[in-house]
């Protein structure tokens, strides 16, 4: 490697240096979602990168790459899953002596493409809930088994993977109420989630219909109604969702139902920090996100201050 930037040859064994670095970038990444887009992210970049032969790898370079990816008109979001790739490849590279650690750290003080706003995504009025919950067929072993995914989605705020993983010794009667516990959440907290008792009764039905006491709580299930040991999968969940919802002339996905649950907990008069708690986010920041709150002008936080002050009559001039 060069003492300027990572060095490719243009021969036939150009990528070498590249492969050896996503690969130990690749194989830092836990996450099975993360890593598929990291290296879908590298591979087009690498593929830009050798488009202009002598071309650096340093912060410029990465600089450039973004304006033509907003040229594009890609999604800032979109562009800053690209970048957050590059620069995880630069630290690697720098952290494995293959680049300058000077170079590296440039590249990583990249900025990224500026959002315009904040996306807040959808939530789901009472009415469309009631009519999702009821999508399912409960006549088949499908149907039940997905409304009990479309409970806990609903019922609880839980991700899409959270529900895919979930586990019968989860579910657990605890201080009077029944809850998720336990449960081993993105970034590997662990965190109690209580449900409400129609989610229970939901989950109860389709252990009962299944003959499900222990492992895996929602299976594949094939056409003619088996269920399978094997767990579902988070795409299974999302498509689920997606079918159900369109069956009943709603446009949604799965993580709008985490933010439904927030939104209507938040309605109805649930405190910040609970909702934070069930949820699993690390900061109440992010939960904020999920509750599209407006300013209520009727009913304002300067409304309930408590303080009390004795008006006096001004001095005349």
């Amino acid at each position: 490697m060069g003492s300027t930037a990572i060095q490719v040859n243009v021969g036939g064994e150009r990528h070498d240096a590249w492969k050896i670095i996503t690969a130990l970038v690749l194989n830092g990444i836990s996450s099975r979602h993360t890593r598929r887009s990291y290296s879908q992210a590298l591979e087009e970049f690498l593929i830009w990168f050798l488009d202009v032969p002598g071309r650096l790898f340093n912060k410029a370079t990465v600089q450039q790459y973004r304006t033509e990816l907003e040229i594009k008109g890609l999604a800032a979001s979109s562009i800053n899953v690209r970048l957050s790739a590059i620069r995880r490849l630069a630290q690697d590279a720098a952290d494995n002596g293959l680049m300058d650690p000077t170079l590296a750290a440039g590249i990583e003080r990249a900025e990224g493409a500026k959002r315009s706003g904040v996306r807040l995504g959808h939530w789901l009025t009472v009415e469309q809930t009631r009519r999702l919950l009821e999508a399912p067929d409960l006549a088949t072993v499908k149907g039940v088994r997905d409304a009990g995914i479309l409970s806990l989605l609903l019922g609880a705020g839980l991700r899409r993977s959270e529900v895919a993983v979930l586990n019968c010794e989860h579910v657990q009667y605890r201080e009077g109420r029944w809850l998720i516990g336990d449960l081993v959440g993105k970034h590997g907290r662990i965190r109690t989630v209580p449900i409400p008792l129609w989610a229970y009764e939901a989950i109860a039905r389709w252990q009962t219909v299944a003959a499900i006491a222990d492992g895996p709580v929602f299976r594949r299930v094939d056409r003619h109604g088996h269920v399978s040991e094997a767990k579902i999968s988070p795409q299974a969940v999302f498509d689920i969702v997606k079918g159900c919802a369109q069956a009943v002339g709603i446009d949604i996905a799965p993580h709008d139902l985490r933010r439904t649950f927030a939104h209507m907990a938040h309605a109805g008069k649930a405190p910040l920090e609970q909702i934070q708690l069930s949820l699993g986010h690390a900061s109440v920041v992010t939960t904020e996100l999920y509750l599209g709150v407006k300013q209520n002008l009727r009913d304002a936080p300067c409304d309930h201050l408590g303080i009390r002050v004795q008006r006096q009559v001004a001095d005349q001039f």
